[in-house]
């Protein structure tokens, strides 16, 4: 039966957008605690402005740099590094499906 009352349709788009809101928001919170925490932690293990200072001026050369900044660093900037970038990248996703779920058709 598609024949839904108007009141219905409505109930159950706040319901899926409260579901949505639900998932979303706790992930998100999370994901951004987790960065803002591992990026703290960076600050305080490293010099961050003395690393872009020593960056080499040339494009093709930055890659090269990070990476062997990356391993001749203590374990725990390495490791704070991992979760920063994972956790942006979680973030990333969360923001990407929150806005495709956001821009699909209703099914109500």
């Amino acid at each position: 039966m598609d024949n839904h009352s108007d009141i219905e349709r409505t109930v159950m788009r706040r319901v899926h957008l409260i579901r949505i809101l639900q998932l979303v928001i706790s992930t998100v919170v999370f994901a951004t605690l987790a960065s803002i925490a591992a990026l703290w932690g960076i600050g305080r293990e490293v010099w961050v402005a003395r690393v872009f200072e020593n960056a080499p001026p040339n494009l093709d050369d930055l890659p090269r740099f990070y990476l062997a900044a990356f391993t001749h660093t203590r374990l725990i900037v390495q490791a704070l590094i991992v979760l920063t970038s994972l956790s942006l990248l979680f973030l990333a996703r969360e923001v990407v499906r929150f806005f495709g779920t956001m821009a699909a058709p209703s099914r109500a």
